[in-house]
């Protein structure tokens, strides 16, 4: 393949990422092209795992290698040869883990230039020297405020936290915050070698002795010599003591657990810092104003009303301010005007996020790149979708290729460009049906998009279910909700709606099971079921367990002895060691990006061959964890627990997926239905509430129906369901609709309209009643 220099297609031949087979398609520079196709089709690993880190991969073989071991390397993907393709830059919306000191003004790079206003134009006192701009961040030693290290807030303990019931001695374990097992044994033997009375009731102790051991800094070592069991000899040890407020304090800040992080904050209180007021600020910083007003107060309005706020008075503020200003019109451009930049990042959904990251490389002027997206319309309502497509028009404009995978309907006729990937999913689909205008895909028979994208009549009208009761939540008054109460009707199908940041789902976080009327409260969101490979989809169901007692069960494994730890590939005994039941081992290259490689000994299957040669009709574990669902189903179909599993999984569309597939490559799409299955196969037990928030985010259409299907299903058992939904499809087939606005954050917050659908659809000052009247019959 010889192509000009000019070429204006970027070619891709043979790429065969994980289920696609051999894919050739070009795909024109210069366009906004959509990448479509039902859920686990292929299409991200063409436009991400293909085209995007490809890309990625050419330019890093353009940076020295020193700084390539710095930078996180995408290793190089399957396929024959990509011809014409320019730098990329990926937007997506997997997050990092974001910390409590990440917000939208570190994510926008909006605080840089609000520092630089307050050290170069701010109004210092008199007599004061200036201060560099690190000084007005609370993330850096010269700015933050000393007592609580720039986190705004101070977490302490009190006794009546660490000691529940003082009744109990400390040998007893009155002092609940201590660590269980040996660690806490260890803490009460030292405590009576310190030679405190561990078996007097707690209350009955002196108060400073109960201070001394509660409270103490004082880290003192002693030797302590155990009390003899019987059975086994122990010698004494040096014991060095540990107040139960710092062993709280230490784990709360040093550990990887989220259980001992949990735990330890059981026995926290957190409140504003009493230095700084919350403001995370040294009292140097908090000094200096701009119009009258600190950089903490300028930091927590909306950017919609900092942007008025900001005329410049002398020369360099007036640059400065002209800069923030340009940089602060593309985030209220995409609607997410109501954001402050102290905002924490891990308050904001995926799609907040992603829309941010989009409006900073609107201001970056970067031009003759290609942009890859993963679903730019992801919880964005009706209204922000047609400012996305405006944004995704002037990224063309400037001269770049855009390439989005998308389901929004909209979004997808906006598009110059379609490739649509397909037919269905997993095994059943990774090859590209149709590229080209979007108008010829219409001819396309096999492919599951045309139906949806070229049929715009409203569905059949629905009979609206009776509500059995009412679910009375608030007055809330938390985020943008003030005094909201609100009443979700119980037996029937309630849509939330409402602009992104109108606080819909602050306010289906106030659903708790302490509500009256909520006899079991489910919540299926789209998280991760798992961080690691070793995680997959049997392990989550709970099939796995039941793989592993059938195989015990065989002859083959009662006549070696191997019971159930045999069959698990986390465990010694079946595993194999090389790779300890991974299936591959990593090849660290320094420079080059680490490469997996299939285990040497057991080429990928994960145990060992003495594990391998129990076979249950025919098929050892191994090769049954490499079954799709639908062929598991037919293999287990007289198994009862197993068939049970399966067939849920099928019920919910994912009888593409392998049993065995590690969760690391689920999409969040297919996550929440993997979590939605494993409570469809529970026995029902009694009136359930299930909450999703937006449950059709990374969905087809077509995928949404059958998900609707087995919700509608689970409301005509008795059960109820509430959905956070910007999907007007979804929202006109509901009983109920809740709507929040009129806008988002200041101007949101309030319930605009409730009732059926078509009560909701006449609505005055909705913004979701015009779209909402579109779809209904």
């Amino acid at each position: 393949m010889h192509h000009s220099p000019h070429d204006p297609f970027v070619r891709v031949r043979g790429a065969r990422e994980h289920n696609l087979k051999g894919v050739d398609v070009d795909v024109p520079r210069d366009v906004l092209a959509v990448f479509t196709g039902v859920s686990g089709s292929g299409k991200s690993s063409l436009a991400f795992g293909t085209i995007y880190a490809e890309a990625q991969r050419r330019y890093f073989e353009s940076v020295a290698p020193y700084a390539r071991r710095l930078i996180h390397q995408v290793g190089a993907p399957k396929v024959g040869e990509v011809t014409g393709l320019p730098p990329a830059v990926s937007l997506q919306q997997r997050r990092a883990v974001p910390t409590s000191r990440s917000s939208v003004g570190t994510v926008t790079n909006l605080s840089n230039s609000l520092r630089m206003l307050f050290s170069r134009a701010g109004e210092y006192p008199p007599g004061a020297e200036r201060l560099d701009s690190d000084a007005f961040s609370p993330n850096t030693a010269a700015g933050a405020c000393p007592r609580c290290h720039g986190l705004g807030q101070v977490h302490d303990t009190s006794e009546e936290l660490l000691v529940p019931d003082p009744s109990l001695s400390v040998r007893e374990g009155a002092i609940a915050a201590w660590p269980g097992a040996w660690q806490g044994k260890n803490l009460r033997d030292i405590l009576d070698a310190l030679g405190y009375d561990v078996d007097r009731p707690w209350r009955e102790l002196p108060a400073e002795q109960r201070e001394w051991i509660l409270f103490t800094d004082e880290q003192p070592v002693v030797t302590v010599h155990p009390v003899r069991d019987a059975d086994r000899i122990q010698r004494p040890y040096q014991g060095t003591y540990m107040s139960a407020r710092r062993y709280v304090l230490k784990t709360f800040s040093d550990t990887k657990s989220p259980t001992l992080r949990k735990k330890a904050e059981r026995f926290l209180v957190s409140a504003p810092c009493p230095v700084c007021g919350g403001s995370r600020l040294r009292p140097e910083a908090l000094a200096v104003t701009f119009g009258g007003r600190t950089i903490a107060e300028l930091a927590s309005l909306p950017l919609t009303d900092l942007a008025e706020l900001l005329d410049g008075g002398s020369p360099t503020a007036r640059v400065l301010t002209g800069d923030l200003k340009s940089r602060i019109a593309p985030v209220v451009e995409l609607g997410l005007g109501y954001l402050s930049l102290d905002r924490p990042t891990p308050t904001l959904s995926a799609g907040e996020l992603q829309r941010l990251r989009l409006a900073t490389q609107l201001r970056s002027g970067l031009f003759g790149v290609v942009y890859v997206l993963d679903e730019p319309s992801a919880g964005l309502h009706p209204a922000d979708t047609e400012a996305l497509l405006t944004v995704l028009e002037r990224l063309k404009a400037a001269g770049n290729s855009v390439f989005v995978v998308e389901h929004h309907l909209e979004v997808v006729r906006g598009a110059d460009w379609l490739v649509d990937v397909g037919p269905g999913a997993g095994e059943h689909g990774g090859r590209v049906l149709y590229s080209g205008p979007p108008a010829e895909l219409a001819s396309v028979e096999e492919s599951a998009t045309a139906a949806f994208l070229f049929d715009e009549a409203p569905g059949p009208a629905r009979e609206v279910r009776a509500p059995r009761g009412w679910l009375k939540v608030g007055p809330v008054t938390r985020h943008n909700l003030r005094e909201v109460t609100a009443e979700f009707p119980l037996g029937a199908f309630t849509a939330v709606t409402g602009v992104s940041g109108s606080g819909k789902s602050t306010l289906i976080g106030e659903l708790t099971e302490e509500l009256e009327g909520v006899d079991r409260l489910v919540r299926v969101d789209q998280k991760p079921i798992g961080r690691t490979p070793r995680s997959n989809l049997a392990t989550y169901t709970g099939l796995f367990d039941v793989m592993r007692k059938v195989f015990a069960a065989t002859d083959a494994a009662r006549e070696h002895g191997y019971g159930v730890g045999r069959f698990s590939f986390n465990v010694a005994g079946g595993r194999c060691e090389t790779c300890q039941g991974e299936g591959f081992v990593s090849v660290e290259l320094l420079f080059l990006p680490s490469t997996y490689a299939p285990c040497p000994d057991c080429g990928g299957a994960r145990y060992n061959p003495e594990t391998l040669r129990v076979t249950y009709r025919g098929r050892n574990i191994a090769e049954v964890l490499d079954l799709t669902v639908e062929a598991a189903a037919e293999f287990f179909a007289d198994v009862p627990a197993a068939a049970r599993s399966l067939d849920t999984l099928l019920d919910v569309g994912l009888g593409y997926l392998r049993l065995g597939q590690p969760a690391t490559e689920l999409s969040g799409g297919e996550a929440q239905r993997i979590k939605l299955a494993g409570e469809l196969q529970r026995g029902r037990r009694g009136h359930t509430l299930y909450l999703l928030d937006e449950p059709t985010t990374g969905l087809h259409p077509a995928d949404v129906e059958v998900l609707m299907d087995r919700l509608h299903g689970l409301v005509d058992a008795g059960h109820t369901v509430v959905v956070v939904e910007h999907d007007m499809t979804v929202v006109a087939g509901a009983d109920w609709v809740i709507d929040l606005g009129p806008g988002g954050g200041d101007q949101g917050g309030r319930i605009v309209a409730a009732g059926p659908p078509q009560r909701v659809a006449g609505a005055r000052d909705s913004a979701t009643a015009p779209y909402l009247a579109r779809v209904l019959p």
